[in-house]
C-alpha cells in the first residue's frame, strides 16, 4: 500500500476531486482489470455500458482510494486497487452492467471482473458473478405482477364460465318444460 503525503498537489487534489464527483454522482460501482484489452474493445465495452446509463474509466489506485476512502466507502476496497484497475460507474440498474462486464469478459478474457460496491455494501467476484446472473429490478417487478394478476384473472374466467353455464340452463328451462307440456298432450 502506498504511502500517503502530508501535503497534495493541487493538480492530484482536482483529479481527486473530479473523481469524488464522479463517485458522488453514481449509485454503484463495478472494479475490473483491463490490462491486455485493446483501444478498441475498451471503446466496444464502453459502448455497450453507456447503453445500460455507466460509465467505464480507468483510474489511478491512488486517487481511487483517497476518493473512496474520504467519501466513507469500506477499506474492503483497498486491495481492489492493485494492478491497472477501471471503474464502471453506473448510474441506474447496476445488474445490467454487472451483466455487461461478465458476458464481455467470457468473450475478452483480459477483462477480469474484480469486485462492486453496490448499495453501499461489497461485493467480491464471485458475489459480482452470482449478481450478474439475476433477473433485472424491472424484470422482478414484471413477474411479481404477473404473479399478482394471475389468480385475479382466474377467478374473472371462473365467474365468466359460471355465468355462462346458468345462462345456458335458463335457456334450456323453458324449452324443456314446452317439450314437457306437448309431450303431455
Amino acid at each position: 500500500m502506498a504511502m500517503r503525503a502530508t501535503k497534495i498537489q493541487s493538480v492530484k487534489a482536482d483529479a481527486i476531486g473530479a473523481l469524488k464527483d464522479k463517485i458522488g454522482g453514481s449509485k454503484d460501482f463495478i472494479f475490473a482489470e483491463y490490462r491486455g484489452l485493446t483501444v478498441e474493445q475498451i471503446s466496444a465495452l464502453r459502448k455497450q455500458l453507456r447503453e445500460k446509463n455507466a460509465e467505464f474509466h480507468v483510474v489511478k489506485n491512488n486517487f481511487a482510494r483517497i476518493a473512496f476512502e474520504d467519501l466513507g466507502y469500506t477499506k474492503e476496497v483497498d486491495p481492489v486497487f492493485a494492478g491497472p484497475t477501471a471503474v464502471a460507474f453506473s448510474k441506474a440498474e447496476a445488474n445490467e452492467v454487472a451483466k455487461v462486464l461478465v458476458d464481455f469478459a467470457k468473450d475478452v478474457p483480459a477483462l477480469k471482473v474484480k469486485a462492486g460496491i453496490v448499495d453501499k455494501g461489497f461485493m467480491g467476484e464471485s458475489e459480482i458473478l452470482a449478481f450478474s446472473r439475476l433477473p433485472s429490478r424491472n424484470q422482478l417487478l414484471s413477474m411479481f405482477m404477473a404473479g399478482l394478476k394471475s389468480p385475479v384473472q382466474k377467478l374473472v374466467y371462473t365467474l365468466v364460465a359460471l355465468q355462462e353455464k346458468l345462462g345456458g340452463t335458463a335457456e334450456a328451462a323453458p324449452v324443456e318444460a314446452q317439450a314437457e307440456a306437448s309431450a303431455q298432450a
